[in-house]
């Protein structure tokens, strides 16, 4: 037998689960190298010190203190169980509040996955013959008459013409000049929740016209 194999075997021989000829041939090793006899000693004295801490920090606990450990276990399960139940009961019971509210739900993370990808400028409107877009920017110049609603995305909004509707600019920024006239609502959309329902609206609106 090599030291490897003895090594191996010590750890078996420790946990008491060689057989007896193993047993046989381990100690005719270790009698034999000085090595594995030191590297036997050293794991023993270490299980040793390791099953006494153990003792130590393991809580003694009487009879009826489990007894009483037990009841307050038990005594819980059957409450989780009447609330999982009583969930269960109410969804079943409202089928139409839980579809929609998973409706919104899913809706929801996919505008607010839509929100922190989209990065790319978007101009959308009726009218965008007189819009300038130059890189980012998008611009109205002086003397422009724009009809209708003007939307830039991801980008500056440079107004210093007339826009006959509303501006939104979302996720971007907004200039008025003194020369500059809105009819309409002016709107600037920094957050995901805000971001959320302006589509929705819009959609709904789109679906209505």
């Amino acid at each position: 037998m090599n030291c490897n194999v003895a090594v191996m075997l010590m750890h078996d021989y420790l946990d008491d689960e060689l057989s007896r000829d193993e047993q046989a041939e381990l100690k005719l090793h270790i009698d034999s190298c000085v090595a594995c006899r030191t590297r036997l000693e050293q794991l023993e004295r270490t299980e040793a010190l390791t099953g006494t801490m153990m003792d130590k920090r393991r809580p003694v606990m009487t009879a009826e203190q489990s007894s009483a450990l037990t009841a307050r276990i038990m005594d819980s399960v059957p409450f989780k169980r009447r609330r999982r139940a009583g969930f269960a009961s109410w969804v079943r019971s409202h089928p139409a509040i839980s579809v929609a509210a998973v409706f919104v739900l899913v809706m929801f993370s996919s505008f607010l996955a839509m929100w922190q990808q989209d990065s790319e400028l978007t101009v959308s409107g009726s009218d965008l013959a007189q819009v300038v877009i130059s890189g980012d920017t998008v611009t109205v110049p002086e003397g422009a008459h724009v009809k209708g609603d003007l939307v830039v995305e991801n980008g500056k909004a440079n107004v210093y013409g007339e826009v006959d509707g509303d501006v939104t600019v979302i996720s971007g920024s907004l200039y008025q000049a003194s020369t500059a006239h809105i009819s309409g609502e002016v709107k600037q959309i920094d957050q995901a929740l805000d971001w959320f329902w302006y589509k929705v609206s819009h959609s709904i609106s789109s679906l209505a016209y």
